[in-house]
């Protein structure tokens, strides 16, 4: 007998049961939902499913009491934060991104309102991560970090800069040959046109969910080096990292976007634009202007280098007239 179930419905329960198990207290409570999510599914008829995501969530319980119990210090805290695994299974990193991809390519709801609910249950999240508490000390005397600004001007090891060099050289090299492979051409071929990728076979949705975690879990890595480098978390701290973001991607186009062909160097160019945003905000705040203005300035900048490209648009098209205009 199966249970005819409209499927909006059946997602809605796994959804259910997934952030159910993520207040969890305990693996044997997980193990639970988990179980009570399999017999859902083959009620549904789907027992070939329920039977695959009951092995593949024991996998992931296994290697994360393994990360839990061999890896320690901040590459722990990090890998955690990238996969978003930790004894409870809270929404963070990758799992975040599936959160967001299923209200999107499964609920139907856009894509912007999806990442809003992800980052409005988030806020939760990270006050159960941080005990409750909006601010969290992350001490170099404390912790072993990878990084830390105390040892910015240090000449030595403890430097962070050729630290965070080499993750930005490692990541964009990772990128790299993720987006050679068959699966990385197909991510970007959905982002370029969906329509087209879907005509060719491609399974945009699934793509569309794939992206999503693989980005939200280097926000979430990124984050975790952040808290290390500034030596304390804040349940506020992620507010306008999207606008840094965004200008780190308009800067490197706008500036590298003829120089820079090749898509790692276009990767790179990324994080150059990052780098050129903050010199350019250090100058602005090194002039006087009152440090509240600073989401304002911060606005403006932004704007500038997204208002660039129209211009270079509208200033070619304006010589291409007159220059047709002549030859009339």
């Amino acid at each position: 007998m199966k249970l005819h179930l409209d499927p909006r419905t059946k997602l809605f329960l796994i959804l259910l049961c997934v952030l159910s198990a993520m207040f969890a207290p305990n693996l044997y409570f997980q193990f639970a939902l988990v179980t009570l999510i399999g017999l859902l599914a083959a009620f549904s008829g789907k027992w070939q499913y329920a039977l695959r995501g009951m092995i593949a969530y024991a996998l992931i319980c296994v290697f994360t009491v393994w990360c839990m119990g061999v890896l320690t210090g901040t590459w722990r805290t990090m890998l955690i934060a990238f996969l978003g695994l930790v004894h409870k299974v809270y929404a963070c990193g990758m799992l975040a991104g599936f959160v967001t991809g299923m209200f999107h390519t499964k609920c139907g709801i856009p894509a912007i309102l999806s990442g809003i609910l992800t980052q409005l249950a988030l806020y939760s999240i990270n006050l159960r991560i941080m005990d409750s508490k909006a601010n969290q000390a992350v001490g170099v005397d404390k912790y072993p970090l990878m990084v830390s600004q105390r040892f910015v001007r240090d000449l030595s090891l403890k430097n962070p800069l050729p630290v965070l060099l080499l993750f930005t050289f490692a990541v964009i090299a990772l990128l790299y040959w993720f987006f050679g492979t068959e699966r990385g051409c197909a991510i970007r071929a959905t982002g370029a046109n969906q329509n087209m990728a879907r005509a060719q076979g491609i399974n945009t949705n699934a793509n569309v969910v794939f992206g999503l975690m693989l980005s939200n879990g280097l926000v979430a890595l990124s984050g975790a080096l952040l808290a290390q480098f500034q030596g304390a978390a804040d349940v506020n701290m992620g507010r306008g990292a999207i606008v840094i973001g965004l200008a780190a991607v308009i800067i490197g186009e706008v500036i590298f976007g003829k120089l820079f062909t090749n898509f790692g160097l276009k990767l790179f160019a990324v994080s150059i634009g990052a780098v050129i945003y903050y010199f350019v905000l250090q100058i602005v705040l090194q002039l006087g202007l009152n440090t509240n203005d600073l989401k304002l300035i911060t606005a403006l900048i932004v704007a500038l280098f997204l208002a660039i490209p129209y211009w270079k648009s509208k200033m070619f098209h304006g010589k291409t007239k007159k220059e047709k205009t002549r030859h009339a």
